[in-house]
């Protein structure tokens, strides 16, 4: 049997697909401080974690295509074999908790052991050291588990640099739907030598030094709405006041930096929770009743970012809509199948409660529909219309092109609708569409 860092050309073909299939279904893959990776030697990815495997998927893609990444997940998952042997070959391997049964906790000392192995193979692990899944955008307390494997395998090379652990911060645009962004934030490599004078009189306290370290690397590199009582406030406070700190920190408006503008609202909303609690109590108020109306006049945060929607502008967008609808239908139809089956087994064949992993079922899904949906269509397209064989393997690979454009389409048609009810709003002069804008204001003026 093979070793589990082993790089067998079958998981190299599977990583290739799944990371290929995984940029694509986001609109925008950005990584920022891809040169902090090492090219060889033993790494521990810490990514946070809010989205099941797409967190996975997010450090798989970022890692050097030489180096195998080894993840632990929930030993529950490996119940049934063909699902373990599934996921042994995805490199993953089993981490049991009190959940899982006493009797079974021991298991995990041949699991650690494994772990230390694979770090003296001068290979990398990925391990969430949140310990477990939520979808709010906020850091968890980690778990020391992540640290006693890092020390662990550093013992045997002493103060000499050897394991290192690189903090991952993960963002999406969305955590269900795709055709969102997604930031991979690549932190500084934590070298766990500079620990180990401290580790040898005293484990604890080197543990929690270091454990310091990685939470404030993370909170530096995520939206960490670090709040219990009001994490739906800070949501709505951080969307309002995105562009008007975006625009206080003097940074061009793309989406890396309105996430760093998000950032700053967020730091800001926790100082006002910490230091003025009737103070976050007022902005909940607000909050709650900006977001009660916003529902009720069907429009979203972005629209009202811009007062001033210059009308020719509307009308040659309206146009260009127009003009290349037909587009669109074609996009739409030749996708409807692929698209929008693993949403529909997702709701009605498989129906997962946990909205965390609602994305990771879609993209594994989408795998196999996807080349299944578009072959079937191509070999009917070929049987059905007497056309040359290069007409027909246009036809195939232009399939997913006019699918993304047609995505591309209806996303800019919703934008365009939700403008022109506003404008409507606006000329009618509508009493809640006043008091959204003046709360929007008012909550602005709380966070700057």
């Amino acid at each position: 049997m093979s070793e589990i860092y082993d790089l067998p050309l079958s998981f190299r073909i599977a990583r290739g697909y799944l990371c290929f299939a995984f940029k694509r279904f986001y609109s925008e893959c950005i990584v920022v401080g891809k040169e902090n990776i090492p090219t060889e030697g033993p790494v521990i990815f810490a990514p946070n974690h809010v989205n099941a495997l797409m967190d996975a998927l997010a450090v798989h893609s970022i890692a050097p295509n030489d180096i195998p990444v080894i993840f632990l997940a929930r030993a529950d998952l490996f119940r049934k074999k063909t699902t373990a042997k599934m996921l042994r070959f995805a490199k993953i391997m089993p981490a049991f908790r009190m959940r899982d049964g006493i009797e079974n906790l021991g298991k995990n000392n041949k699991i650690f052991n494994q772990c230390v192995e694979v770090l003296d193979k001068n290979k990398a692990l990925g391990i969430m050291p949140e310990g477990n899944q939520e979808i709010e955008r906020k850091l968890r307390p980690l778990v020391k588990g992540i640290f006693r494997i890092a020390f662990a395998a550093q013992q045997k090379h002493g103060i000499k640099s050897a394991v290192k652990i690189i903090p991952v911060g993960i963002d999406y645009g969305d955590i269900v739907k795709s055709n969102t962004h997604i930031i991979i934030n690549v932190g500084k490599p934590i070298e766990v030598s500079e620990y180990m004078d401290l580790y040898a009189e005293n484990p604890v306290g080197a543990t929690n030094n270091i454990r310091d370290r990685l939470t404030t690397d993370l909170e530096n590199m995520t939206l960490n709405l670090a709040t219990d009582n009001y994490y739906e406030c800070f949501e709505i406070a951080t969307e309002v006041a995105n562009i008007s700190v975006l625009n206080e920190i003097k940074l061009s408006d793309n989406t890396v930096s309105r996430f760093v503008a998000r950032q700053k609202v967020a730091e800001r909303l926790v100082a006002i929770e910490k230091n003025n609690p009737d103070e976050v109590k007022k902005l909940d108020a607000l909050c709650s009743e900006y977001g009660n109306l916003l529902k009720k006049l069907n429009l979203k945060t972005w629209v009202l970012d811009n007062c001033n929607y210059q009308t020719s502008l509307l009308i040659v967008r309206s146009l260009f809509l127009l003009l290349t609808f037909p587009v669109f239908i074609y996009g739409f139809v030749m996708n409807l199948f692929p698209f929008f089956t693993p949403s529909f087994i997702r709701k009605y064949v498989l129906k997962p409660e946990f909205t965390g992993f609602f994305s990771s079922l879609h993209l594994f899904l989408g795998l196999i529909t996807f080349p299944v949906f578009y072959i079937l269509q191509t070999v009917l397209v070929g049987c059905t219309f007497d056309l040359s064989w290069w007409i027909i393997v246009f036809y195939l690979f232009s399939l997913y092109p006019f699918g993304k454009l047609a995505m591309k389409w209806y996303k800019t048609a919703v934008k365009q609708l939700a403008i022109l009810r506003y404008q409507k709003l606006k000329q009618k002069k509508s009493p809640e569409l006043l008091q959204a804008q003046n709360l929007r204001e008012q909550i602005i003026r709380m966070i700057s």
